[in-house]
């Protein structure tokens, strides 16, 4: 399959970004990435092993496009931010059982 990355033309196939990513050990995951087997590569990673290029030279939307017309599953990680809090109830249960603060004599 003919794609544009970084104003380039490649003639990608998926069993070409197989055998290119065959013994590349994955990056850890930060943002998008690509399944490819069973690891998940930074997207950025698997264009520069695939097109041979510098990283700032390309954008990770070129690669998923690509990626994803070859028929590779993208996805994004999601961010700790987005993800909801584990129990939004234990600090207000925790305050409420706890027993009332005493208030002595000339407290306010």
């Amino acid at each position: 399959m003919r794609c544009v990355i970084a104003r380039f033309p490649f003639d990608l196939t998926k069993s070409g970004v197989l055998a290119s990513m065959k013994g590349v050990t994955p990056e850890p995951v930060t943002g998008e990435f690509v399944i490819i087997g069973r690891r998940h590569y930074p997207a950025k990673q698997v264009g520069q092993v695939v097109t041979r290029q510098d990283r700032r030279d390309f954008s990770t939307g070129e690669v998923l496009r690509a990626m994803t017309q070859l028929g590779f599953t993208c996805r994004t990680r999601p961010d700790a931010a987005s993800a909801p809090p584990a129990d939004s109830y234990g600090p207000a249960s925790a305050t409420l059982d706890a027993p009332p603060a005493r208030l002595t004599y000339g407290q306010v």
